[in-house]
């Protein structure tokens, strides 16, 4: 990496290794001893409703394999995934729906 000297990328790795060691440290060794208040246990409930979204759109919206621009298979996958999680209430069902329908556009539309 030009600009950087070895030394100088070892010292950032390690502070943010230390950095993220003491941010986790800070929630799980000190407060999980604890129990917490009702309502952080509610809205914890919605993280993984939160995450999972914000992975996956920029795959489908600006997917790398395309440069990019959006695909209508990843579209469509998308899209299949959400309407049979929605009417089967199944996480794996709506994966594989959206895998089905993602290898379907991609042989089709090429």
């Amino acid at each position: 990496m030009p600009g950087y000297s070895t030394l100088t990328i070892w010292i950032i790795i390690l502070a943010l290794g230390i950095g993220t060691f003491f941010l986790r440290y800070s929630f799980l060794g000190i407060v999980g001893r604890r129990g917490l208040p009702e309502w952080a246990l509610r809205y914890l409930r919605y993280t993984s409703v939160a995450v999972l979204p914000g992975l996956v759109a920029p795959l489908v919206l600006w997917p790398s394999g395309t440069g990019g621009e959006p695909d209508p298979a990843r579209l469509a996958a998308a899209g299949a995934a959400v309407l049979v999680g929605v009417l089967t209430r199944n996480t794996l069902y709506a994966i594989l729906g959206g895998l089905a329908v993602l290898y379907l556009g991609l042989y089709l539309i090429g």
